[in-house]
């Protein structure tokens, strides 16, 4: 799907978030006769500590209540991503949901993660998005040869408590990075050390 028409569809139909920010693909499901009944949003990890270029987060799902229409779409997203060269799917549920769709579509829980006030940080500053000091369900999905995931204790640390001075090396050359003022930090020095990692990565495929 077009990035602004499942932008639209997730505005109208879900339950407790807003669009996000970016994607790298959308994916929607229709019935038999053409009508729109759910789409996914996929991008980029949300937590820093999980965008490490394999892995990709399915971070919307919103459809009309069809019957398995978000385990199709969870399903999808998976053949996408692993397609594409990536090895690890990653999403969450909130507190009380079941997540009986990611099951049937082959995904299984890692971890339960405890409530956290916010994500707003003096690295990377947020906005209020009304869904702070929920507790949520890590999910995956992967291929045989998918690196460890770090410890998901790390995606709810407190940003502010991290020690000064440290500063992240880019996976490439290990060049020290200069976080941004604001926004994501940068996973590589230079699009060049992005583009070899992209190269690598898809020539093992």
């Amino acid at each position: 799907m077009r990035w602004k028409a499942a932008c639209a569809y997730v505005a109208q139909t879900h339950r407790h978030h807003d669009a996000p920010q970016g994607h790298q693909f959308s994916l929607g499901v229709h019935t038999d006769d053409g009508r729109l009944v759910g789409v996914a949003i996929v991008g980029r990890p949300v937590s820093r500590h999980f965008d490490n270029g394999l892995t990709i987060e399915v971070t919307r799902v919103a459809t009309d209540g069809t019957p398995n229409a978000c385990s199709a779409l969870y399903a999808a997203a998976w053949r996408t991503a692993r397609s594409a060269g990536y090895r690890r799917a990653i999403t969450y549920t909130q507190d009380g949901e079941s997540g009986a769709s990611l099951r049937a579509a082959g995904w299984r829980k890692v971890a339960d993660l405890p409530a956290r006030p916010g994500w707003n940080a003096p690295s990377r500053p947020r906005r209020t998005l009304g869904t702070e000091n929920v507790a949520r369900a890590l999910w995956e999905i992967t291929t045989h040869n998918a690196p460890p995931l770090p410890d998901p204790r790390d995606e709810t640390r407190d940003e502010t408590a991290a020690p000064r001075g440290r500063r992240k090396r880019c996976p490439e050359c290990k060049t020290p990075i200069t976080p941004p003022p604001t926004g994501r930090p940068a996973r590589y020095c230079s699009p060049a050390c992005r583009q070899r990692a992209y190269r690598r990565r898809t020539a093992s495929h």
